[in-house]
């Protein structure tokens, strides 16, 4: 890619190692120094266009696409070495073939690069696969979230399996471990969500009926702790749609907080569930189905629960009894 022009309009053609990112994540990449808030203020502006075009952050870039981009300033770099490769990551796979790679994601690993972060997942794969052509990340998962995670080796894989979540046709399924006790063994919610930046430039999401993005999750009950101290339960989370944060924002507006969410959940109990041995977000992409991108026969991948979640199961009912199962 070439260099970017801090003092002019930069004007970039799309290739396909840009293809499928999102616009506010490429330009996070592209834009080294530039501050997040930043970024967001020249999107909001309408000064970043996509084929001559206002975008919103969440758009998705293709091959060929002419991204414009306006005058920055970056703050001066401060003089470090060379800057390391990529290093390469052995990742635990859940399937792979000519088309797609499934991986057991663990958590505590963002997918990319970006906000503070040099390397992520894809940037390492690529590193320990040098001679694969082609791995783009199909979708994301928080930092903190575990589980299935697909990443497409054809440009053409790519694009069906987008085509297939935009379309709904993918099953995703989550677990999650939520405060209180939950009495429907199914229950289905829809509320709209809308995006907005804290004054510090963070991302969040919240709900909103005026303009909000409707959002479709069906929660099952899979097991209640009636009488742990607070009351918890472990649900299936089956997504619809697939908004940011969608899971967390729903559950916190229904009065059952994630356990260990730190942006929108009980902030005291997950203090109290660190010092119980759980330190981090109790999500877990457990389950995907869909049709394979190029052979159209059905595909379920499905990742066990990982061992510190599991350990945490398996101390509440070493500690409770379970009064309810699926």
């Amino acid at each position: 890619m070439k260099d970017l022009s801090k003092d002019a309009v930069n004007h970039l053609a799309i290739d396909e190692a840009g293809a499928g990112q999102r616009v506010d994540n490429f330009l996070l990449r592209v834009l080294k120094g530039v501050p997040k808030s930043h970024i967001y203020r020249i999107l909001r502006s309408g000064e970043v266009r996509v084929n001559r075009k206002r975008v919103q952050p969440d758009v998705r870039l293709a091959v060929g696409d002419e991204l414009r981009i306006p005058p920055v300033r970056t703050a001066e770099p401060q003089r470090p070495g060379p800057r390391s490769p990529a290093r390469p990551i052995a990742l635990p796979i859940l399937h792979e073939d000519d088309a797609l790679i499934a991986i057991d994601k663990p958590a505590g690993l963002a997918v990319h690069g970006g906000s503070g972060i040099d390397f992520g997942l894809i940037e390492q794969l690529r590193a320990a696969r040098p001679d694969t052509r082609f791995l783009e990340l199909v979708h994301r998962l928080d930092r903190d979230t575990s589980g299935v995670l697909l990443v497409a080796k054809k440009r053409a894989a790519l694009l069906a399996l987008h085509a297939s979540f935009r379309e709904g046709e993918a099953d995703k399924r989550y677990l999650v471990l939520v405060k209180g006790r939950w009495r429907d063994a199914t229950r289905k919610v829809e509320l709209p969500l809308t995006k907005f930046l804290t004054g510090a430039g963070e991302r969040r999401v919240r709900i909103e009926s005026d303009g909000g993005k409707m959002a479709r999750t069906v929660f099952h009950r899979r097991r209640v702790w009636a009488d742990a101290e607070p009351p918890v339960s472990l649900l299936e989370a089956e997504l619809h749609t697939g908004r940011t944060h969608q899971i967390r924002v729903h559950l916190t507006h229904l009065g059952f907080p994630l356990a260990g969410d730190d942006k929108y959940g009980d902030f005291a109990w997950n203090k109290a569930l660190a010092k119980d041995g759980l330190k981090r977000m109790f999500l877990h992409a457990w389950r995907l189905a869909l049709s394979h991108p190029t052979h159209k026969r059905p595909l379920t991948l499905e990742s066990p629960l990982p061992p510190d979640l599991a350990a945490f199961v398996a101390r509440l009912d070493a500690r409770n009894s379970p009064d309810a199962e699926r």
